[in-house]
C-alpha cells in the first residue's frame, strides 16, 4: 500500500504504518480471504448435493471494539486489503451507527445518555438487513448515519448488492441473543473481530480524539457538538474524560468488553495503537 492509502484510511490520531499493514493486516486479509473462499465452496458444495438453485450469499464480518479503540481503521483497512485479492474483488462495509433510533426516538424514551448502549439500536431493523443479506437478496438497503448532524439522515442510504464480502463494524455487534430472543446479530456472522487495549489507554486515545475534534469538526456550525468548540484545552479535556467516565466507559465494561470471548480473532493493540498479539480461536 502505498503512503497515500494509509493516509486515507487511518483514523483520527492513529498511527498506521506499512511496516504493521505488511505484518499484521496484509497476513489477517488473506486469513479471512481463504475463509470467505472456503465457505462459498462449502455453500456451492451443499446447493449441489441438496438439488437446489445456487444464490451468491456474502461472508459476513463482524467487527467489534469500545469507542477509540480503532475498529473503524481496522474496518477500512481490511475492506481495502480484501477487495485486492483475487476471489474478493467486492467487500463493502457497513456500521451500525445506521441502525441507531433517530434522536428524536431517543429522547422520547430517554435514552439520549445511552446512545450507543444496546438498547439505543433498532435491533430488528439490525437483523431484518443481515437476515436478507444472507439470504442472498440482490440489493438490501440501510440506514445512512451523519457524524455531523450526531443522527440518522432521513433521506440517505447504503445500497449494498451482493459483496463477496461485507463487514459490519460496531460497539455491540458481538452481542448474545437477548432474554427469551431468538436471534443475536452475531448469529449472522461468518467470521467475529474483536479489537483491544487496555480500558486505560482506550480512555488516553478518547480523550486525544476529542481534542484533535474539538480544534477541528466541531468548529462547523453544523456539527451537533457545535457547543464544545470554543471549550479552553483544560475544558475539552475536563468534558472528554466526563463523557468517557459517565457513558464510554460503563458501556465498555458492561456490554462490549463481555463479549470479546465470542470472536473468532482478537486483535490486541499496545499504548501508541500498535497490535501486538492476534489470537485466533481454531477450527
Amino acid at each position: 500500500m502505498s503512503e497515500a492509502d494509509l493516509v486515507r484510511l487511518r483514523g483520527l490520531g492513529e498511527p498506521l504504518d506499512a511496516r504493521e499493514v505488511a505484518d499484521v493486516y496484509v497476513p489477517l486479509s488473506r486469513l479471512l480471504n481463504l475463509y470467505a473462499t472456503a465457505t462459498r465452496s462449502l455453500q456451492q458444495e451443499t446447493s449441489a448435493f441438496l438439488g437446489e438453485r445456487e444464490s451468491k450469499v456474502p461472508f459476513v464480518i463482524g467487527i467489534a471494539g469500545s469507542v477509540a479503540v480503532g475498529k473503524s481503521t481496522v474496518a477500512r483497512l481490511l475492506r481495502e486489503l480484501l477487495s485486492r485479492w483475487e476471489s474478493t474483488p467486492r467487500v463493502e462495509l457497513v456500521t451500525t451507527d445506521g441502525f441507531l433510533l433517530p434522536n428524536a426516538e431517543l429522547q422520547r424514551r430517554g435514552l439520549m445518555d445511552r446512545k450507543g448502549f444496546p438498547e439505543s439500536y433498532d435491533r430488528r431493523s439490525l437483523l431484518r438487513f443481515l437476515s436478507r443479506v444472507k439470504s442472498g437478496v440482490e440489493e438490501v438497503r440501510a440506514p445512512f448515519y451523519s457524524h455531523l448532524s450526531y443522527d440518522i439522515v432521513p433521506t440517505g442510504e447504503i445500497v449494498v448488492r451482493q459483496p463477496d464480502v461485507l463487514l459490519v463494524e460496531g460497539l455491540n455487534v458481538l452481542q448474545p441473543p437477548t432474554v427469551g430472543g431468538r436471534l443475536a446479530v452475531s448469529d449472522l456472522f461468518d467470521f467475529g473481530i474483536y479489537v483491544d487495549a487496555r480500558t486505560s489507554h482506550i480512555a488516553a486515545w478518547y480523550e486525544e480524539r476529542f481534542l484533535r475534534l474539538q480544534q477541528g469538526a466541531f468548529a462547523d456550525p453544523k456539527s451537533y457538538f457545535h457547543r464544545y468548540a470554543d471549550l479552553t484545552e483544560t475544558e475539552a479535556r475536563a468534558k472528554a474524560r466526563s463523557i468517557w467516565t459517565e457513558i464510554n466507559e460503563p458501556n465498555l465494561l458492561q456490554n462490549i468488553l463481555p463479549t470479546r470471548s465470542r470472536a473468532s480473532l482478537v486483535l490486541r493493540k499496545s499504548a501508541d495503537h500498535s497490535v501486538r498479539s492476534v489470537l485466533l480461536r481454531k477450527l
